[in-house]
């Protein structure tokens, strides 16, 4: 079996993307996982069912700033493997509050990678040579595409957003510590995710959860703003075949080849819920437009080919068979999100400079 008896830590593994590799590592592989999550606002244990029980499973409640934490629980795991997933994410909250993003998507990167380093320089000649570290990043450090053209693995670096400076920062620390420290680094860059145990303040499940509640939906600016999105769980695939195959020092784009504009996704989940929750009327009457974010880039989309002809990836999800699973899924899993709501979370306007 893939991985068996092989430890990884996974950094910011409560979190959407996160919880999606623990799954399918603890679900389809024998490895041992190491989810180390700080737990913030939007990780979510809840998102790792039965994992608590499973004898192959570990949890540490630690930010990845933290170095002592850190070197502890390399030398008490001793991985094999790192997937670093850990990082604030959302660009509306970046606007309001950088700092978070800056602390948490660079000095926590660096510090993990010295204590990877640290880990990885005391292993033995195989185990070193087996050692791998991954770290997960986006497309949004490339900036904003124009209307034509894809993101590849060589595009220019153009961040618009303190989320997406702070996650390009990270990106060339990875890199230089490959390129100095000679630590066997893999970078991975994706489009927007989707699915399941997605945290209400995105798009998607914030689209969903108000149409249910018959609330207005706010579409930024004029909803023109394309995306390529990518069903989580089609990425959790792609990453751990990237760390079982990827070349080291390389970078793989991971896309869904799913462009659609912002307004399109919100008319397609509006269809989706009359469809299979109707109400007294139409949602795409709740649509309204409201002021755009600050610098939000018009266009992101991925050419995943390199991860494609060279690792044999392909989506399992095309836009429309994923968003019908998602929308399903908030539907029967209402205790998930509304325990998050009931929480005290607020889906009120942030981000506006």
């Amino acid at each position: 079996m893939r991985f068996d008896n092989l430890t990884i830590l996974v950094t910011g593994g409560a979190g959407f993307i996160g919880s999606a590799v623990v799954r399918h590592l603890l679900a389809d592989t024998g490895a041992r996982v190491v989810n180390v999550d700080k737990l913030t606002y939007a990780a979510n244990l809840d998102s790792l069912p039965g994992a608590s029980g499973n004898p192959r499973y570990a949890f540490e409640q630690h930010c990845i700033c933290q170095a002592e934490a850190l070197r502890r629980i390399f030398e008490t795991y001793q991985p094999s493997a790192v997937i670093n997933l850990a990082a604030e994410s959302h660009v509306d909250r970046s606007i309001d509050g950088p700092g978070d993003f800056i602390q948490t998507n660079i000095v926590g990167t660096f510090t993990l990678l010295q204590e990877a380093l640290r880990h990885w320089r005391g292993l033995s000649p195989e185990a070193k040579a087996r050692f791998r570290f991954l770290h997960v990043s986006t497309d949004e450090v490339f900036g904003s595409l124009g209307e034509t053209g894809l993101f590849s693995e060589t595009s220019a670096y153009a961040p618009n957003s303190p989320y997406s400076a702070s996650k390009a920062s990270s990106d060339h620390l990875v890199r230089a510590w490959r390129e100095t420290y000679d630590l066997p680094t893999i970078v991975t860059n994706c489009s927007n995710n989707y699915g399941p145990y997605h945290f209400p303040e995105k798009l998607i499940p914030h689209m969903i959860i108000k149409g249910l509640a018959g609330e207005p939906l706010p579409v930024y600016g004029d909803g023109r703003n394309i995306r390529d999105w990518l069903y989580v769980e089609d990425h959790a695939r792609a990453l751990t075949l990237v760390l079982e195959h990827g070349r080291i020092g390389e970078t793989y784009n991971i896309g869904g080849r799913n462009e659609r504009t912002n307004l399109d996704v919100v008319n397609t989940i509006c269809e989706l819920l009359d469809q299979l929750a109707p109400g007294p009327a139409s949602r795409r009457n709740l649509i309204s437009f409201v002021t755009d974010r600050p610098g939000h880039d018009r266009r992101y989309a991925i050419d995943a080919s390199k991860l494609e002809r060279e690792l044999g990836w392909k989506a399992k999800e095309d836009f429309d068979s994923g968003l019908a699973k998602t929308v399903r899924w908030y539907l029967e899993n209402r205790v998930w999100w509304q325990a998050i709501l009931d929480r005290g979370y607020h889906q009120s306007r942030i981000g506006l400079g």
